[in-house]
C-alpha cells in the first residue's frame, strides 16, 4: 500500500487542492483497483458497499481505543470551543453546496462531512490534539481505478507536531494499510473481483 508523492496527488484534478489551499498535506496514499467497467463513482463504490469504505481491524480498533482512552485523561480529544477552531465547511461555497450528496456538518464515525462529491469526499476532525481532513477519492485511469487517501493536519497547539510524529509509525505502518487493505476487499466484494 504505497505513499505517493505530493506532486502525483497534485496533479490530480480535485476540489480539495484549492479548497485547502494553505492547510499542510501530511501525506497522501493510494491503491490501485481492479477495473471491471468504466464509469464508476466513489459515491457509487460507497453505496454498494452499504458501509464505510475504511472499515477498521480488530488490531488497529484497539490501537484506536487505546489512543482514544488515553486522551480521554487530559481532554484533548474534546471539540474545542467553536469559537477556537473553525471548521472547513466554512470554506464550502455555493457551488460546492449544491454539489455535496450529503451535508456539511453530518457525522461519519469519529468525523464530520465537509462535502462528498461524485468522486471526492472530504471530513474532518477537530479536537484540542489537531484539525486534521481526510480526503478520499477514486481516479479512473487507462487500466483500473486509483483509489486516493490524503491527511491534511492543521495545527492547533504547540502540541500538534508532537502529537503527529508520536502516532506517524502506527499511522503508516499499521493503520493506514490496514484501512487500504479493508477498501480493496470492499471492491472485490462489491464488484467481483479477485
Amino acid at each position: 500500500m504505497p505513499q505517493i508523492s505530493t506532486q502525483e496527488f497534485e496533479r490530480l484534478p480535485l476540489r480539495v487542492h484549492d479548497f485547502l489551499a494553505g492547510v499542510p498535506l501530511h501525506d497522501v496514499w493510494a491503491i490501485d483497483l481492479p477495473r471491471v467497467r468504466s464509469g464508476i463513482t466513489l459515491d457509487e463504490f460507497s453505496r454498494i458497499a452499504s458501509a464505510r469504505l475504511c472499515t477498521l481491524p480488530p488490531v488497529v480498533r484497539a490501537l484506536l481505543n487505546i489512543r482514544l482512552f488515553v486522551a480521554r485523561l487530559p481532554g484533548s480529544d474534546h471539540e474545542p470551543a467553536s469559537s477556537a477552531v473553525e471548521s472547513f465547511a466554512t470554506r464550502l461555497t455555493n457551488a460546492d453546496r449544491s454539489k455535496s450528496l450529503v451535508s456539511a456538518g453530518t457525522r461519519e464515525g469519529l468525523f464530520r462531512v465537509v462535502y462528498r462529491f461524485e468522486n471526492e469526499q472530504l471530513l474532518e476532525l477537530i479536537n484540542r490534539t489537531a484539525h486534521a481532513a481526510a480526503l478520499s477519492a477514486l481516479v479512473e485511469t487507462a487500466n483500473a481505478y486509483r483509489f486516493y487517501f490524503g491527511i491534511y493536519v492543521r495545527s492547533v497547539s504547540r502540541f500538534t507536531p508532537i502529537y503527529m510524529a508520536l502516532i506517524d509509525p502506527f499511522r503508516k505502518l499499521i493503520v493506514y494499510p490496514a484501512l487500504l487493505r479493508s477498501v480493496r476487499a470492499k471492491w472485490n466484494k462489491a464488484f467481483g473481483t479477485a
